[in-house]
């Protein structure tokens, strides 16, 4: 666009302002249906802002860094782990035409899954990352560079983002990116809900309609993308 936004870019804000405006239109959509007539559940009101002190800084950088290490060295990589065994096992049979990752279980499971996902632009390979991706969605990334290796694309040689252009259309891209704007962001979020509202009423409403939203999304985006030709 006149050299200044770029593709990149452009999407980019585009994810962030239909986050901000799906956001304000679920609010006001459970405001006015939901709980129409009740007092406000929650307030909160915000403390004065302050010059932070070095000290907090440092201490809070160090402990989302541990966290993070936390969770990379126990959710995302036990999640590899399973995605690497699923796609391993069981091996091809003798004589077997196609790659091996076809008939292993993470192969089934994810063709499993096609029919379902194909609709709104995604192959077996992305339905089957978006399982281990409920656990965080960080772990989508590994497992679709998993598949796609034992699967027999070059990765050595180029970048996932460079395999994935050469085999996804746009429209897929912008569809998966569109699923990740309203899709639940991880079970850890859910299970805080759950233990914030003593319930499991709302967790499982918020995945519901959350995973419904991602799909009406992803289909819209996907379909809207073919006709303008992505």
């Amino acid at each position: 666009m006149a050299g200044i936004i770029n593709l990149q870019g452009l999407v980019l804000f585009s994810l962030y302002l239909a986050g901000i405006v799906s956001a304000f239109t679920v609010a006001f959509v459970f405001r006015t249906i939901v709980w129409r007539g009740k007092s406000e559940p929650f307030i909160m009101e915000l403390p004065s802002y302050k010059l932070p002190m070095p000290r907090s800084v440092i201490l809070g950088v160090a402990q989302r860094g541990l966290m993070f290490f936390r969770r990379a060295g126990t959710i995302i990589l036990s999640m590899m782990i399973l995605i690497w065994f699923l796609s391993t096992f069981p091996g091809a049979p003798e004589g077997a035409a196609d790659a091996a990752i076809n008939y292993s279980f993470a192969g089934m499971i994810g063709h499993a899954l096609e029919p379902l996902l194909a609709p709104i632009g995604f192959n077996w390979q992305i339905g089957l990352a978006l399982v281990p991706g409920l656990a965080a969605r960080e772990v989508a990334v590994g497992a679709l560079a998993t598949v796609y290796a034992i699967g027999g694309s070059a990765l050595d040689d180029a970048s996932l983002g460079a395999t994935l252009a050469g085999q996804w259309p746009v429209a897929t891209a912008l569809s998966l990116l569109a699923w990740y704007v309203f899709a639940p962001q991880c079970l850890p979020t859910l299970a805080v809900v759950r233990r914030e509202t003593n319930s499991w009423r709302w967790p499982v409403l918020m995945f519901v309609y959350m995973m419904a939203l991602a799909y009406g999304a992803s289909f819209v985006v996907y379909r809207t993308a073919l006709m303008l030709g992505a």
